[in-house]
């Protein structure tokens, strides 16, 4: 006879109680330190944000006492009616100021910022340098005290980076934990920043970690609210620019206008990171050629700066006024073509003078001026069938800020979340996508991939292009005495030819030598001038390509968990 079946009901309760058990049995296993993670997340949130607030008041307070005023908005209106020794001194002392800080605190007088949290989340584990990112930091808010040409995301979101790996070397974090701990202090000091938690916590996976693993997202969403909630209470809900209430599109028939406008923010976007890189090469040919010491090379960016500020005060910091100015339609053409060509420069010699700040807020005025240039000549020639200038001015700063920083989904957001506008996003969306689209084929992605392109870190391309640079060659050789090791006679054979590699030497140097050379190994040597090349081992291909072949896999287990 067989076995009678339990009624539905009592099957269905079963299913239920079975499954409540292998829930709990989870939670006990992994829950607390899921839990433990979020509570950590939670307490980097609060850090970084604390952080990005003080920098941002320490900011104001000192350009209130140096400038006389306590209402920033206005401070290119104030600085106007300053005497111009003092505008013009200004930039120079905080220059000076700036050099010894860099010359003295790290190693090659250069600004940590965007990049080298980037470089950090890829090559590091999400470790970045402390000493130097502190001495950016302290640097960067002279620079914008003083009359610098930049923007406060760049040494925020390193310091938030401080900040994380300081905690990831207490808990001895591994490579996954310290990458999601940075995505968590870059996404809080974003937010606290701009007071859109929204695009805080986007910008921490779409341009640090460069993916959006799912396992990231809640706690740098954690890190991210908690950002905005320490801005928010300081200068409660308010966005930072306000626009005109009259802004509207005339939908279909103005679409191509903002095709055609993002299309231009791409080329402004490519002309701004292509000055910058040039007057950095410029700046470094003149200080070779005139023997100019670095500490100094501030100082002298500081005074083009002055001379500059001294007739055109708009350029004076992170430019919030004139940008609020071009999203209110209250400046004529040859305003916002003037300002935006003077933003470009002034920005281009505070970089190039290594004098600090980020390129965010740069991005964002000469957007808001390009798009305000766009609109006043395309209104004027197709006035019935228009909306407003100010719309125009909004797309173009969403437009090339996104094709700056290479996100155009971030960035997008934070437009919206910057003036509260949500009703325009078609054509802010048309316009970043365009642009984003174009200047991506001009330079290696966005700004800050390309810095890393010129310092020879190769991340534009993917992990197949820098995952070599993350492992030694001492960490998969074979040793003399291991099972199928190259011959002594064969590797001094190659020594002998010139072939041979160092211990201490990334696969990426490597592999170029088996496809050069058609090799199967390569000798790992040490030289040395007293006793000549200590031989180690040899490095096989196949073991190389099998270390790659696992960091490959664990790459893409980490972006699709």
């Amino acid at each position: 006879m067989s076995e009678e079946k339990p009624a539905y009901p009592a099957k269905a309760l079963n299913e239920i109680r079975d499954g409540l058990r292998e829930t709990l049995s989870l939670i006990r296993r992994r829950g607390p330190s899921q839990i433990q993670f979020w509570f950590i997340a939670l307490v980097i949130g609060i850090a970084s944000g604390g952080a990005a607030l003080f920098f941002r008041l320490g900011i104001e307070k000192l350009q209130a006492f140096l400038y006389g005023t306590h209402d920033l908005r206005h401070l290119h209106t104030v600085a106007r009616d300053l005497p111009w020794f003092w505008v013009l001194a200004l930039p120079v002392i905080g220059g000076l100021v700036v050099g010894i800080i860099l010359n003295w605190f790290t190693p090659d007088g250069r600004v940590r910022s965007v990049a080298d949290v980037i470089e950090g989340a890829a090559l590091n584990d999400g470790r970045v340098e402390k000493r130097a990112g502190l001495a950016s930091a302290a640097a960067s808010l002279i620079t914008l005290s003083t009359g610098g040409s930049s923007g406060r995301e760049g040494p925020v979101v390193h310091l938030a980076g401080v900040i994380a790996t300081w905690v990831s070397n207490r808990l001895h974090a591994d490579g996954i934990t310290g990458r999601d701990l940075l995505g968590c202090a870059v996404a809080a000091a974003v937010s606290a920043s701009f007071n859109a938690p929204i695009a805080g916590a986007l910008f921490a996976l779409e341009v640090v970690l460069r993916h959006f693993a799912v396992h990231a997202f809640a706690p740098i969403a954690i890190a991210s609210v908690a950002g905005t909630v320490i801005n928010r209470i300081e200068f409660g809900g308010v966005t930072e620019f306000t626009l005109a209430d009259d802004g509207a599109l005339s939908f279909y028939v103005e679409l191509p206008a903002f095709l055609m406008l993002g299309l231009l923010s791409g080329l402004v976007a490519v002309l701004l990171m292509r000055t910058i890189f040039m007057a950095d090469d410029f700046g470094s040919w003149v200080q070779e050629k005139l023997h100019l010491p670095p500490v100094l090379r501030p100082a002298a960016a500081g005074l083009l700066l002055g001379c500059i500020a001294i007739f055109f005060p708009h350029i004076i910091g992170v430019g919030y006024e004139t940008t609020s100015a071009a999203l209110t339609g209250q400046l004529i053409l040859w305003q916002a073509v003037v300002y935006a060509v003077l933003k470009v420069i002034a920005v281009a010699i505070t970089m190039a003078g290594r004098m600090g700040g980020g390129v965010f807020s740069p991005a964002l005025m000469v957007g808001a001026l390009t798009g305000l240039s766009f609109g006043l000549i395309a209104t004027g020639i197709f006035p019935d069938v228009s909306g407003t200038v100010t719309l125009y001015a909004l797309a173009g700063m969403g437009a090339v800020a996104a094709a700056v920083l290479g996100a155009p989904i971030s960035t997008t957001l934070i437009v919206f979340e910057l003036t509260g506008d949500w009703q325009t996003g078609l054509a802010v969306m048309v316009a970043v996508s365009l642009s984003t689209a174009l200047a991506s084929r001009l330079v290696d992605r966005s700004f800050f991939l390309t810095q890393l392109e010129r310092r020879g870190v190769h991340l534009a391309a993917g992990p197949q292009a820098y995952l070599l640079a993350t492992v030694r060659v001492h960490q998969c050789y074979r040793k003399p005495d291991a099972p199928r090791a190259a011959t002594e006679e064969a590797c001094k054979e190659l020594i002998g030819q010139g072939i041979y590699i160092s211990p201490n030497a990334t696969l990426e140097r490597a592999m170029p030598l088996f496809e050069k050379n058609n090799l199967i190994f390569v000798p790992v040597v040490t030289l040395h001038e007293d006793t000549g090349p200590e031989l180690h081992g040899a490095l096989f291909q196949v073991d190389a390509l099998r270390v790659f072949s696992r960091k490959l896999a664990e790459t893409a287990a980490e972006e699709h968990s």
